[in-house]
């Protein structure tokens, strides 16, 4: 049985499926889009979709809002008034909330920024991956590196203070002078957040199914070491795996995900947890990941593609799957606090970590050590149930 004394920080995730064209390395739920774009309907069916899960977290305070996806910036100004008009009429929103959308610089148009920013979005989270252009070309990205540079200047110009970079390295023919380039250059533009992460061949992706030629290992470890202290330099200090931040600028939304907080997600292909202090009960939920079936059913029982009770003995793992990944880990309260069970359910685990120097612990905090970042997934399977 779980013990909800109190709920955890309640977020909002919003889908958007399409983009100009799918990137051979993306395994999320995108889909090349339309010649003409269904706005209108996308949108009336997440006010739909919103409106059948409110009863799950009524009264609750949204902290954040983030809108990924796909591509956005695609959706105009208009279409993200209708729906924050929606939100604010059926949910209570915090005075300070963070609300992030994603941005593909080669969607980019000065006045949308602009008008995205006059709506209240407050953060960017700009899709730029390399500053290379033989690297863009090879993720097949439709942006060069003057469009990356130029949206990210025009974000300034318009006032986003707060926005993030997403980089990637080991990429097609990378070279270490063009990794350090590509650091060097997002440093210089000034975000308050860079997100920097290895390239991965995930499964279901044209790069899996056709793989391209990659930088060996050994010097792309290399290369990360030597950016994350030019990073650390610039003041980027690292708070997660692949994340870092200027001083109080770590994504919110993204910290309550690690934090094992609530989250309600709507779109296609959304996915949302929600803990209930009435029932005792944490709920993991998905939506239809077509964008047409979702549009169709949105409103009905029948946009939830899955819906899931996480058991008892599932809830420790899942929490320690996203708290790991936070370079100082989490208060060790935390713990009963969100995952609702004593933390001495998993007192085996947490012993073999720490013997295995993967993990220090005292009790006040729990944190993995360099180490154990670096051995995230054996540090993490440590916690899988018997």
């Amino acid at each position: 049985m779980f013990n909800f004394t109190a709920l955890p920080p309640l977020s909002l995730y919003i889908h958007v499926p399409w983009c100009v064209r799918k990137c051979p390395y993306c395994d999320f739920n995108s889909h090349q889009s339309p010649d003409q774009l269904p706005e209108k309907a996308y949108i009336d069916a997440l006010i739909q979709d919103l409106e059948q899960e409110v009863p799950y977290i009524w009264g609750r305070t949204v902290q954040s809002i983030f809108i990924g996806g796909g591509t956005p910036s695609l959706f105009s100004a208009e279409a993200y008034d209708r729906l924050f008009s929606a939100i604010r009429a059926l949910l209570p929103l915090s005075p300070n909330i963070e609300i992030t959308l994603e941005a593909n610089p080669g969607t980019f148009e000065a006045q949308r920024f602009a008008d995205y920013f006059d709506l209240g979005i407050n953060r960017l989270s700009i899709g730029v991956q390399s500053f290379n252009d033989q690297s863009l070309t090879a993720l097949g990205r439709i942006h060069d590196s003057k469009q990356a540079i130029k949206a990210i200047e025009t974000a300034h110009k318009v006032g986003f203070e707060n926005f993030n970079i997403d980089l990637m390295f080991g990429l097609p023919h990378q070279t270490e002078q063009s990794a350090r380039h590509d650091v060097a250059t997002a440093i210089d533009l000034e975000p308050s957040h860079i997100s920097y992460y290895q390239l991965t061949l995930e499964p279901n992706t044209l790069f899996h199914k056709q793989p391209p030629t990659l930088p060996d290992e050994d010097p792309i470890i290399d290369w990360q070491i030597a950016n994350q202290q030019h990073l650390a330099n610039a003041g980027y200090q690292q708070y997660e795996v692949s994340a870092y931040a200027k001083d109080n600028q770590q994504c919110r939304h993204n910290l309550n995900y690690w934090q094992f907080g609530d989250y309600i997600g709507i779109g296609a292909g959304a996915h949302g947890k929600i803990s209930d202090a009435a029932q005792q009960s944490i709920t993991r939920r998905s939506k239809q990941k077509q964008p047409q079936r979702y549009i169709d059913t949105a409103g009905s029982t029948d946009v939830i593609l899955t819906n899931e009770i996480i058991s008892q003995k599932d809830v420790g793992f899942e929490f320690m799957l996203n708290a790991l990944r936070l370079v100082d880990g989490f208060p060790t309260p935390l713990f009963y606090q969100h995952a609702g069970i004593p933390i001495s359910h998993i007192d085996k685990a947490l012993q073999q970590a720490e013997e295995q120097g993967l993990l220090q612990r005292d009790i006040h905090h729990i944190r993995p050590t360099e180490k154990g970042l670096c051995y995230l997934n054996t540090l993490v399977e440590l916690f899988l149930p018997e």
